[in-house]
């Protein structure tokens, strides 16, 4: 599973992040690997998961290859104003590298357990 998320230590991405976490044990039992991707560099997903003790792994997508190619960049919006970033979004993959889901325009909090009962349903 891919999630796409704005940037490291802001409010949503830490409650996303977290809830993953805790739930990260429940992935690994139905063969889940869980990835998060942002544009943020090593040394900040590095320190990211050093504050929260996370337990998946974050992807670097610094050129921002990855987020053109699942189409989470774009323009977004936020108290009244315009800019280009990532849309938090999921993306689920089977063993078959074939993919099962596609959530854009995901909410952080709850997100980590609708994923889990999403993958759960599916062994």
């Amino acid at each position: 599973m891919l999630y796409f998320y704005p940037k490291d230590n802001t409010p949503g991405c830490t409650i996303e992040a977290n809830e993953f976490r805790a739930l990260i044990d429940q992935f690994t039992a139905v063969d889940t690997v869980v990835l998060g991707v942002s544009k943020d560099g090593y040394e900040k997903h590095h320190k990211f998961i050093s504050k929260y003790s996370l337990k998946v792994d974050l992807l670097a997508d610094t050129g921002g290859k990855l987020c053109e190619l699942y189409g989470t960049w774009g323009e977004r919006k936020f108290m009244g104003k315009t800019y280009m970033g990532i849309g938090r979004s999921t993306f689920v993959i089977d063993k078959q590298c074939i993919l099962v889901e596609v959530n854009y325009k995901v909410k952080a909090k709850g997100h980590a357990q609708a994923m889990l009962e999403l993958v759960q349903g599916l062994t």
